[in-house]
């Protein structure tokens, strides 16, 4: 049994170096040219935020396998050796919470901050908000945790009579304890509903602040992962309806290419003109109102780019190109229709295993169960999937959302052209957003994820904390989920398939 529980610690190590190491690749490769051999505390900040979300992600498959570790110990001594899971989780959240409120924001403000300036201003400035925060964040936990950072749990005092032994046994249905007609020994088993009582008690204030950035995090999670779980799996199955069908002609092609130009010069004159008003000092609603403005045209005008490349591809390998592009839209296609299975499945788990009470069916549990018994990693290693799965769909949602409302800041991620600031706003997202999905996950999950730490932290503490409590009892987060999901299905169904038309002269506020 040691043995096994000594490769699960190998495995875990093994893992967070791989992680380390895939999230280096992904921040070369990502990278602004501009932000090339400069930035190294930004760079930093993102690699570990990037490693922090993936290894929460997989401790929950990890807290799986490690109570498997101690199923068939023969000895009690022998789960001494499986991995400290609890402490593990609180680390994890607590460095969690750590760089989404306050690591990342003085990275992003020192990143952002006035080039002209010096190191040392840069510094200052961005210290002077990020301590502003903090201190504003420690008075509203303390204030919290002194007045309501307790759990109450509810338990039933059960109480009986005693009575000689007697000297004949007679059980039967109707008298399956021992005693005479007047009472029985075991007639706690039916004690009133007038017994049940509060058992309160103060949690600890790490578990506390691991409860409040759930909070948080549910909140987003609900919002985007309600859209995400349908625009990812549609959005990729109707870009291959609206995919380009044939190559166009080189005189359509001048004539889309002279219409771009025109609105990109557009483009280039707005964001000068707000570059003058940054200078002057004029930065109120109405500037950063048209910034959002400018962002997201240049962000459908270099979608229209892309879309006009494809459709006529140009050099010695032209040929080769199209058939590029041809390929990767089936490939588009394929993993919509996958990625539709796994959300249909998403949804129907959410309604039948948590939605409906007493639940249908253990349902993606039973799948998992069953899945182990094939052989040992599989269940865990599609458990992990699942989890995975959620995540991108928040971002998806995150990123879809973006794009459509104004007042959502836009930060794109492209290959081998994103700044450190979008950078650190996507990680601060995946981080806020993992503490969730661990959370939705270890409760969606709770009968494949039984006797673990994190249901221990997720299923009984978080769900009895006072004040938060009725937001689990009720599932709001889950119904909030499962209708956004239905909205968004709703929405792509009737206008997703359509080919987006052009937005027309674009024109600041005045």
């Amino acid at each position: 049994m040691g043995d096994f529980n000594l490769a699960l610690v190998i495995v875990a190590i093994v893992v967070c170096v791989l992680v380390f190491i895939f999230n280096v690749y992904l921040l070369v490769n990502y990278q602004h040219p501009d932000d090339a051999n400069q930035a190294y505390f930004p760079k930093f900040v993102v690699v570990l935020g990037l490693s922090v979300a993936a290894i929460s992600i997989l401790m929950l498959p990890a807290d799986v396998a490690n109570r498997s570790a101690c199923q068939h110990a023969i000895y009690n001594g022998a789960c001494n050796l499986t991995l400290p899971m609890k402490t593990l989780w609180i680390l994890v959240y607590i460095v969690d919470a750590a760089l989404v409120f306050f690591i990342i924001p003085f990275a992003m403000f020192y990143y952002e901050g006035d080039q002209d300036k010096s190191i040392g201003k840069r510094i200052k400035s961005a210290l002077m908000w990020v301590v502003t925060t903090a201190i504003v964040c420690a008075l509203v936990l303390g204030i919290l945790y002194g007045l309501v950072g307790k759990v109450d749990f509810t338990v039933r005092h059960l109480s009986s009579p005693t009575t000689n032994f007697p000297s004949s046994w007679d059980f039967s249905s109707s008298q399956p304890c021992i005693g005479g007609a007047s009472f029985h020994q075991c007639s706690a088993y039916a004690a009133s509903a007038s017994s049940e009582k509060t058992w309160t008690m103060r949690t600890t204030f790490p578990e506390y602040i691991v409860a409040l950035t759930t909070i948080v995090g549910s909140v987003l999670f609900s919002i985007f992962g309600g859209v995400g779980i349908a625009c990812l799996p549609l959005g990729l199955i109707f870009s291959f309806i609206r995919r380009p069908k044939a190559v166009i002609t080189r005189s359509q092609y001048i004539k889309e290419a002279t219409e771009l130009a025109k609105k990109a010069k557009e483009l280039k004159k707005a964001a000068d003109a707000l570059r003058q008003e940054e200078k002057s000092g004029s930065k109120g609603r109405k500037w950063r109102k048209n910034v959002k403005a400018v962002e997201k045209e240049v962000l459908l005008l270099e979608e229209d780019v892309k879309a006009l490349e494809e459709m006529y591809p140009q050099g010695e390998k032209a040929e080769t190109s199209w058939a590029l592009t041809v390929i990767a839209y089936l490939a588009k296609l394929v993993l919509g229709v996958l990625g539709l299975i796994v959300s249909v499945a998403w949804v129907a788990h959410i309604v039948i295993y948590l939605l409906i009470d007493p639940p249908l069916s253990p349902f993606l549990n039973e799948v998992f169960v069953k899945l182990d018994n094939v052989w040992g990693l599989l269940g865990t290693a599609a458990f992990a999937f699942f989890c995975f799965y959620l995540l991108i769909a928040v971002i998806a949602g995150a990123m879809m959302l973006g794009l459509r409302l104004v007042f959502i800041t836009i930060h794109p991620m492209k290959w081998g052209a994103t700044l450190m600031n979008s950078f650190l706003f996507n990680v601060g997202l995946i981080l806020l957003s993992s503490i969730s999905v661990i959370q939705f996950c270890a409760t969606a999950f709770g009968y494949y994820a039984q006797a673990t730490a994190a249901q221990e932290i997720f299923g009984h503490t978080l769900q009895s904390l006072r004040g938060i409590k009725y937001l689990y009892k009720y599932n709001v987060f889950q119904i909030a989920f499962v209708v956004l999901a239905g909205l968004t299905f709703i929405y792509y169904a009737a206008f997703g398939w359509r080919k987006r038309k052009p937005t027309g002269r674009f024109q600041l506020s005045n």
